[in-house]
């Protein structure tokens, strides 16, 4: 449990390192804000695909390296 909770913490850390250099996370091709009068609605489509994509890879290299 312990080395799990360090990974989760340099991920982390690694995460708020990449938007603080830059990485236009909630920028990308494919999200959508729609502006209408008063209203503004927010589609971070490509962000959560991204998120999607890198937490899956992130979660099956855990269980790679935490098998038995």
């Amino acid at each position: 449990m312990g080395r799990l909770l360090i990974v989760v913490g340099l991920l982390i850390a690694l995460a708020g390192v990449a938007i603080t250099i830059g990485v236009p996370l909630g920028r990308l091709p494919g999200d959508f804000t729609i502006r209408r009068g008063g209203f503004t609605l927010y589609v971070p489509l490509a962000s959560c695909i991204l998120v999607s994509v890198l937490l899956t890879l992130v979660t099956a290299l855990i269980s790679f390296f935490t098998r038995r």
